[in-house]
């Protein structure tokens, strides 16, 4: 790797850098199944949009990162099989020494390849994908791609959901969006960015989504209870930017 990974520490939380200050991941050390960014929780915000308790089964990780996503779901989805797609070794290495991915094997199946190439490549079909893949200057390459998506949207099962994280496009977050507009049917939505800047999408395929704003909110709550995990103020924030058409999110 010709970027060389760097790790840092502040205030209790542990920090994974490609060789630069912009910060690729984050753990807190005294609880490292939390998810410390807030992009990252919002991501899992894909857990409102599906009734079933036990969705996702099937999920995909397009980049690894400090491993905040895996481990999120690894703990409080059981019964979720996790397949991760990262383009660099010394990111796994990374992981694993500094971030506690879980060593499982039945749970955990880590692919070093190009995200792009497996989605086009594979068969396999996915409750949840989860993309956030990033060079070290903040560029997804073909991660921002209508061929990308619209392979992605293959892959999904009827009670798919896809989100990415869409910080940092060469065209801007609304090119990146258009694509998936474009690949979905307009089955797509962005919530208001984050603090930091990201913009995090979800897209559906098969079954629509249909849910209140109250509803949501209250599975938020439930969520919070069940991990700690607090997307209160996100779902008051989607409110506020009144994108959802009668207080009611469809996908």
């Amino acid at each position: 790797m010709t970027t060389p990974i760097d790790i840092s520490e502040q205030a209790g939380v542990r920090y994974l850098h490609f060789g630069s200050s912009w910060v690729q991941g984050a753990m807190r050390i005294a609880r490292p199944w939390n998810l410390e960014l807030e992009y990252t929780r919002e991501m899992m915000a894909s857990l409102l949009l599906r009734e079933e308790k036990r969705w996702p089964r099937r999920v995909l990780l397009i980049g690894l990162g400090a491993a905040s996503l895996t481990k999120f779901l690894y703990r409080y989805r059981p019964d979720a099989h996790l397949t991760i797609v990262e383009i660099e070794p010394d990111v796994v290495a990374a992981a694993r020494h500094f971030f506690k991915l879980p060593e499982d094997d039945k749970r955990i199946h880590l692919i070093i390849g190009d995200g792009a190439e497996y989605i086009l490549g594979t068969d396999k079909k996915f409750d949840l994908i989860l993309v956030d893949g990033f060079n070290e200057h903040a560029h997804p390459g073909q991660l921002n791609s209508l061929p990308f998506y619209q392979a992605c949207r293959s892959r999904l099962t009827d009670q798919g959901i896809m989100a990415v994280n869409l910080l940092g496009l060469c065209k801007g977050v609304l090119g990146g969006f258009a694509h998936i507009l474009t690949a979905f049917d307009d089955r797509a939505l962005m919530f208001p960015s984050c603090e930091s800047g990201n913009t995090i999408a979800f897209a559906a395929d098969g079954d629509q989504v249909s849910i209140s704003l109250d509803d949501l909110k209250a599975s938020a709550l439930a969520l919070k209870e069940e991990t700690g995990m607090n997307l209160l103020p996100t779902m008051t924030r989607l409110a506020q930017a009144k994108t959802c058409t009668n207080n009611l999110l469809v996908l």
